[in-house]
């Protein structure tokens, strides 16, 4: 009997259809003389740090760098039952081999090998590889098992960057941590994403604005503008000559040109249009695609393809005229899809492109919440527009000379609306109307030719200011993360950029939930300890050159063509430079990330700050004893929080009125006022004010 096993329960469910498999067992499905099972993602990891020793528990610089060379593995807390299924039917005596049916790339195989390695399995390993989850490439496929072994080459070039981002992310993170005291993360991907947010925020921060002018002609309900004017002396004066001059037209160029239908959405290229036409975080639309998924409704999400496989054709021929059907901005479009263009298995690595699947034809759209509608809507419109024709327009350039100057009009005429007019469509159902793309308005000009002459031409100034880089959003982020160092990224590498399709959002998050980014309505910001961190830390680490590099070097270990001793060797030798090199922090920065806490008031005894403790209301004048302590008996006795609102209230004005004060005497609760009765000694006092005598 084989065991099949799968990455996720939805692709072994589709693996277990074919194969004929279909008892439903507790995590696994049998039948057909087939087991198949699943993974649920990574399983199994690279222990922690402490796992290699005492010493290490404690984040410590001389015990630094941390270089393990017989590797620990732990199971994922929440993953631990799987595992044990897994482990249990690959020591079934029934069980003949195993066949590893994760993804196809690199992490799917390091996902299997992991699970197979630490369950101690040694029966022989079959390696299914596809990328299209069809029937017929489900069949082919297992008629065309290769031997596991084959994929020795991969697995490597897997744990290879499984052990660099441990060895540079821990230690790393320890080593500037325990420098600044203060907790920083530092990783291959998270670091250089962080610099590309504080060198934009840098860029608009020390950008100058300066003014500059065009003269503009009013030519036959055309304006023809001159280039850009620094000096307002020198626009006026042209102005002047113009408007007592002949403007003659000196050419006229057309150009056809076309705009090709866009790809079908991968998951970055999701991420980035549902921030621009909804705000959704990547984070956001990554869990919204993968509800859809999990409703069976939209394909798998966590893809960096754009294209779908050459089988798919009638799959994706069928999802078309559902879609025509269902989505409400289709209705009277002219439209014959051309499915073709969207098929190529060459351009297909783990998983095809995302686009909604046949479960849609029993579906209510209006019955999902509106956030998921939103996504599917998307990713159906998507589809649509690129099976659509192409967006084809002439642009108009026509050059004049006025007062030995050169003017430029430009028009645009549209030939063929194409994809863009069901685009078009899609825009005007949106609530909020986004941007609309540069350029995809019409703007008619009129036939100029060669020779023309206009005499004495209206003109006008025209004044306008240099303007500041953009903000990143979500958006643009995940644009410049997708295309970071690939100029110097092999174009065989089996990936690019920085992070994956999958893991660029937790990237986005992670940032933000340690302090290091910050979300301002679309905006994605760095704070001032973003900022910070990016300035201490090394060039190699803030670069995406590493990611580039590590890259190259794995494709070649995937290929068999180098050394993974050699590689490792070579990121343990730069961890133990970077330790080397980074010993001690400069007199100038030692306080970089020190935590600017709250003034709760002034001190009665010497007039310094008081701040908030962990356990007390402490002076910060360090020759001053005054201290308050929030478990003082008094407070205690009376069953009260001696909370920061108390502490400033009595500090701004020796009083604070406190309610449902504890009576040990009666046993009952009042409202009172606490008085702050410091005599100067070691333990502050307080005491009940009590009411006036009339």
């Amino acid at each position: 009997m084989q065991l099949v096993i799968a990455e996720k329960p939805s692709v072994a469910q589709s693996i277990a259809a074919v194969l004929g498999a279909k008892e439903k067992k507790d995590g696994f499905i049998e039948g057909g003389g087939y087991l198949v099972s699943w993974c649920v993602g990574h399983l199994i990891g690279l222990a922690q740090a402490d796992a290699y020793g005492e010493q290490y528990k404690k984040w410590s610089y001389e015990a630094l760098p941390i270089l393990p060379h017989d590797w620990q593995y732990t199971v994922a807390a929440d993953k631990g039952k799987q595992f044990k299924i897994l482990k249990d039917l690959m020591h079934r005596a029934d069980v003949s081999e195993v066949v590893n049916a994760c993804d196809a790339g690199r992490e799917g195989e390091l996902i299997f090998r992991f699970v197979y390695e630490v369950a101690k399995c040694n029966k022989p390993m079959r390696r299914l590889w596809i990328s299209s989850m069809e029937d017929d490439a489900i069949r082919q496929g297992f008629a065309s098992l290769k031997d596991g072994n084959e994929y020795d080459a991969l697995f490597a070039s897997a744990l290879c960057r499984a052990k660099a981002d441990w060895i540079i992310g821990i230690n790393a993170t320890r080593l500037f941590s325990c420098l600044y005291g203060k907790t920083l993360n530092v990783g291959r991907v998270q670091t250089p994403t962080l610099k590309m947010l504080a060198d934009r925020d840098a860029a608009i921060t020390s950008f100058q604005k300066e003014k500059y002018y065009h003269v503009c002609l009013d030519l036959d309900d055309a304006e023809a503008a001159s280039g850009k004017l620094t000096a307002p002396e020198e626009a006026e004066t042209l102005k002047t000559a113009c408007e007592t001059s002949q403007a003659v037209c000196v050419s006229v160029a057309k150009e056809r040109k076309t705009v090709a239908p866009p790809k079908l959405f991968d998951l970055t290229s999701l991420q980035r249009e549902a921030n621009k036409i909804y705000g959704y975080t990547a984070k956001q639309t990554l869990d919204l695609a993968q509800a859809l998924y999990e409703k069976r409704l939209l394909t798998y999400p966590r893809t960096d393809s754009q294209f779908l496989t050459d089988d798919m054709g009638d799959t994706a021929m069928n999802t078309a005229a559902l879609l025509c059907g269902k989505l409400p901005f289709m209705a009277g479009a002219d439209f014959t899809p051309e499915i073709a263009r969207t098929l190529d298995s060459k351009k297909v690595s783990d998983h095809h492109a995302i686009i909604p699947t046949a479960e849609l034809a029993k579906t209510d759209l209006s019955a999902l919440p509106e956030s998921e509608r939103n996504i599917l809507t998307l990713a159906g419109a998507r589809l649509l527009f690129a099976t659509a024709e192409p967006h084809t327009f002439e642009a108009v350039t026509a050059v004049f000379s006025c007062a030995d100057t050169e003017f430029t009009a430009r028009g645009k005429t549209v030939l063929y609306a194409g994809w863009k007019d069901l685009e078009r469509r899609y825009r005007a159902t949106l609530k909020a109307k986004p941007d609309p793309e540069d350029g995809d308005g019409e703007n008619t000009l009129p036939p100029f030719a060669e020779g023309q002459t206009f005499e004495r031409p209206a003109a006008r100034v025209t004044e306008h200011d240099t303007t500041p880089p953009k903000p990143h959003t979500e958006a643009s982020l995940l644009s410049a993360m997708e295309r970071a160092g690939s100029a110097e990224t092999d174009p065989d590498a089996e990936r690019r950029g920085l992070g994956t399709p999958a893991t660029r959002a937790a990237v986005i998050e992670k940032l933000v939930s340690a302090g290091f980014a910050e979300h301002r309505g679309k905006q994605l910001l760095p704070t001032k300890d973003g900022n910070n961190l990016v300035c201490v830390l090394p060039d190699t680490l803030t670069s995406p050159q590493l990611t580039a590099e590590w890259e190259n070097a794995l494709t070649q270990i995937a290929k068999g063509a180098a050394d993974p001793e050699g590689f490792m060797q070579g990121i343990e030798e730069m961890t133990r430079v970077l330790v080397e090199t980074y010993s001690a922090v400069l007199d100038d920065k030692k306080d970089l990330f020190r935590e600017e806490k709250p003034v709760l008031g002034k001190c009665p005894r010497c007039g310094g700050d008081v701040y908030e403790g962990k356990k007390n209301y402490y002076c910060g004048n360090r020759d001053c004893t005054f201290v308050m302590w929030k478990n003082d008996r008094f407070f205690e006795e009376r069953k009260t929080a001696f909370t920061p609102k108390i502490a400033a209230a009595l500090l701004k004005s020796g009083k604070a009125n406190v309610k449902k004060l504890y009576s040990p005497k009666t046993g009952k609760t009042y409202n009172g006022t606490v008085l702050l009765a410091d005599t100067g000694g070691k333990y502050v006092n307080y005491r009940i004010e009590l009411p006036k005598k009339k």
